[in-house]
């Protein structure tokens, strides 16, 4: 009997195309099927949970998950990575600096630990770090076979300097935003963000994916253009940035 995406807790968002909402940071997961392929967006906040979207994903696609996109490098996104062995990993050029170096891991670990991640989950995790294969500089396409294609886009700099949005054509076009995009809360500016280029990060989102598609933010419920375009518009006037 085929499982469907309501029974394992998942959003099936177009043919093919679903999210999950992940417990205690309200993390989105994503999940393209391909022909005998599928593509996780996003690995979740540590090796367990890690571990618990590859047995969901294989289950909906009826295959192991064959390649992985990181859509930036904070550790709610990153930290499962390393259960998804065998996985293509993708992301957005540089990205690896932070991921490989000990500076960057080491506030990986410190940001974990200081949003509620136990210290020893966080170690584990940033012991085992995965880092992207595969880095985007532009736009790489992705073809997961029987004519479904993927596009994965460097669009940032904006909510850090290495942000990847994913595109899936179809009917509906599905983008997922990483946390360029936030629903459920305010956009985050920490540190790493690079505010000063984030509304023209939103900018190339909406030329990404256009009118009519569903925008699937790193935190919270699909959006549409319209939502993209106002958080675009509140950035723009929060960081003093004109058109």
């Amino acid at each position: 009997m085929t499982v469907t995406w309501e029974e394992l807790g998942w959003e099936r968002v177009a043919t093919g195309v679903g999210r999950c909402r992940l417990p205690r940071w309200d993390c989105t997961a994503g999940l393209v099927i391909g022909a005998g392929t599928a593509l996780l967006i996003d690995a979740g906040a540590d090796l367990a949970e890690g571990a618990r979207l590859r047995a969901a994903a294989e289950e909906l696609a009826g295959h192991r998950v064959t390649h992985l996109a990181l859509t930036h490098p904070h550790f709610d996104h990153v930290f499962g990575a390393a259960a998804f062995a065998g996985a293509e990993v993708f992301g957005a050029v540089g990205m690896e600096t932070v991921l490989t170096g000990r500076l960057g891991r080491a506030e990986l670990r410190a940001d974990a630990v200081r949003n509620g991640l136990e210290p020893s989950p966080a170690d584990e995790a940033v012991d085992a770090l995965v880092s992207p294969r595969h880095q985007v500089s532009g736009e790489w396409t992705l073809d997961l076979g029987d004519g479904r294609q993927v596009l994965l886009a460097n669009v940032g700099p904006g909510h850090t300097a290495h942000d990847l949005a994913v595109l899936v054509p179809g009917s509906p076009e599905v983008v997922f935003c990483g946390d360029l995009v936030e629903e459920s809360g305010e956009p985050q500016a920490g540190p790493d963000a690079v505010p000063q280029q984030w509304p023209a990060a939103l900018d190339r989102l909406l030329d990404l994916g256009g009118e009519d598609a569903l925008y699937v933010p790193g935190h919270g419920a699909v959006v549409d253009a319209e939502f993209v375009r106002r958080q675009r518009d509140a950035l723009a006037r929060s960081f003093g940035v004109s058109r």
